[in-house]
């Protein structure tokens, strides 16, 4: 399922982005760097199975384990003490990055209700998109019986590209379905 997504992207979109964009050199188009999907679980400090059960849930949605960040200083108003968890996160690359990416557009974007497209003001100025998700249900890998809790999730797709129309034709062209663009970005 991953090579269907890299193989597009080395025969159809890279070879398309750099006619487009009019780049000499085939290493100066755009392509996916990493993906890093992240998971706050406030309720952490009190429960200590909700953490476990995140940790089975995204382990489960990305294929491999994530990692726990913890808290790097105490706030007293959120009841957080130094080094108590504060969530979970994990990277992707390479085969796994593209795995995912197929799945998100593909599974998990259309089964979220009322869905109009993705905003494309969610660019962060150097070509990175970010998105977050409400619930894990969208993907079809989780078990609706055997979750605890709803939990929301950010996913940062990482690009080599600086601009973010670059990114944004990048991701257009993998099948991100986007919410119309306004006339003076085209």
């Amino acid at each position: 399922m991953a090579q269907r997504l890299k193989t597009l992207y080395l025969t159809s979109v890279a070879p398309t982005l750099r006619q487009q964009l009019q780049y000499s050199n085939l290493h100066q188009v755009p392509r996916l760097q990493k993906l890093v999907i992240n998971c706050g679980i406030g309720e952490a400090s009190q429960n200590a199975k909700s953490l476990e059960s995140a940790l089975r849930d995204l382990s489960v949605i990305t294929g491999q384990k994530p990692v726990v960040t913890r808290a790097r200083k105490a706030i007293a108003g959120f009841q957080i003490r130094e080094k108590m968890p504060v969530g979970i996160r994990t990277t992707l690359r390479g085969e796994a990055m593209y795995a995912f990416l197929d799945r998100l557009v593909n599974l998990a974007l259309p089964r979220i209700r009322d869905f109009q497209g993705l905003s494309w003001k969610s660019f962060d100025g150097h070509g990175n998109f970010h998105l977050g998700l409400r619930e894990q249900l969208v993907f079809p890998e989780i078990n609706y019986e055997k979750i605890d809790k709803l939990r929301g999730m950010d996913i940062c797709i990482v690009t080599t590209s600086n601009l973010d129309i670059e990114a944004f034709h990048l991701l257009s062209a993998l099948g991100m379905p986007f919410q119309a663009l306004p006339s003076k970005h085209t």
